[in-house]
């Protein structure tokens, strides 16, 4: 096991992003694959994952805010670019201006849309998450204005599932009948406009979901499309801190703010340059674990600011020392593991790792 450079390091495998894209592609093969880079791509870098992604073969992209979309145009000139959030309120002359595509979610956008100049657009509908998204009053309402209707360039109509990592659930079925519905009350089926209810977890439901485009994110990214099913996908990234200390204590010692942990047997702790500010939640406190090596090592007492401590007792003195690497997430656990341990999801954990951290890219080259 390599000893770091730097207290922490990320490492982001651009490789497995462009092969789990491929694997998403063969998924869904008559749908178009669009991914969605959003969020800095998951908190894994924007500017790197999104040109792979584009020299794979990616030409279309989802985005959540307008902000986003201007930074990837930036990057990518020739891409389509959707903004999942929509049409922020009297700005329309920057999507216009950075050729951006938003996701129209209600009446009053599509009239400010429209009236301000139009352009191409997404009709975004909400089918039961109750989020963003028209609603069935105002498709129906829609339906019957002939004129805003015939002035949308619409370039997909999609909805959002808000049970589709679920595979068993019967909300599935009952959006995508709504939708189809909505699609028809609006004049616009039989492949009048290109249609997408799928992102990651609704690719692995069958191909009656894939429709025309699909808009993976957290697959992409190596975390699993389905609860309960093992996951296909490869793992992307790896979080690693270097050994700051170790130190021997006896039984009954405290460790930590507020003493939470106490020792039970004379113990070795080690204590990692890593901690809540670095996304590592204070939940994980006496819940998370790491490998050192092969072995698994609990975190004992409370996640500080900067710090982790670790109980490194019954790995050996040679793995546990000083200037040594411990895997926070890594090959034998991943994302979701350290997730569950936290009481969160694999989205949250991503998202939040910090932005101290140095970065390693692995070249999406080698992907196969």
């Amino acid at each position: 096991m390599s000893d770091l450079e730097e207290p922490a390091l990320l490492t982001i495998d651009l490789a497995a992003i462009v092969a789990n894209y491929r694997l998403l592609a063969a998924q869904a093969p008559m749908a178009e694959l669009a991914p969605a880079v959003k969020a800095d791509a998951y908190g894994l870098g924007m500017a790197k994952v999104a040109p792979a992604l584009a020299a794979a073969g990616a030409r279309r992209f989802f985005v959540a805010w307008l902000a986003e979309g201007i930074a990837l145009r930036a990057l990518l000139p020739d891409a389509v670019i959707h903004v999942l959030n929509g049409l922020e309120p009297g700005r329309a002359g920057p999507y216009r201006a950075h050729r951006l595509i938003p996701c129209l979610d209600s009446l009053e956008a599509i009239r400010e849309w429209v009236e301000g100049g139009g352009g191409p657009a997404v009709l975004h509908l909400d089918t039961g998450i109750s989020r963003l998204g028209m609603p069935p009053e105002e498709w129906a309402a829609l339906a019957k204005e002939n004129g805003l209707r015939n002035r949308l360039e619409l370039v997909l109509a999609m909805t959002h599932l808000a049970c589709g990592d679920d595979a068993a659930n019967p909300m599935n079925a009952a959006q995508r009948t709504a939708f189809l519905s909505a699609i028809d009350t609006l004049g616009l089926a039989g492949g009048r406009v290109p249609l997408s209810i799928a992102a990651s977890s609704g690719i692995f439901l069958g191909p009656e979901y894939h429709l025309d485009l699909t808009r993976p994110g957290a697959a992409l990214y190596g975390l699993p499309p389905l609860n309960g099913h093992p996951n296909p996908m490869r793992q992307v990234v790896r979080l690693q801190a270097k050994i700051l200390q170790v130190r021997r204590v006896d039984s009954h010692m405290t460790v930590g703010y507020g003493a939470t942990h106490r020792t039970t047997r004379p113990s070795r702790l080690a204590t990692v340059s890593a901690g809540y500010a670095d996304g590592l939640f204070r939940a994980l406190g006496n819940r998370g674990h790491a490998y050192l090596g092969p072995v698994r090592v609990p975190v004992v007492g409370r996640v500080s600011m900067d710090l982790l401590t670790l109980d490194v007792t019954d790995a050996p003195p040679e793995l546990a020392r000083r200037g040594a690497t411990i895997d926070l997430i890594g090959p034998h656990h991943s994302v979701d593991d350290l997730a569950g341990e936290a009481g969160t999801i694999g989205y949250e954990m991503l998202t939040a790792l910090g932005r101290r951290y140095p970065r390693r890219y692995l070249d999406a080259g080698t992907a196969r």
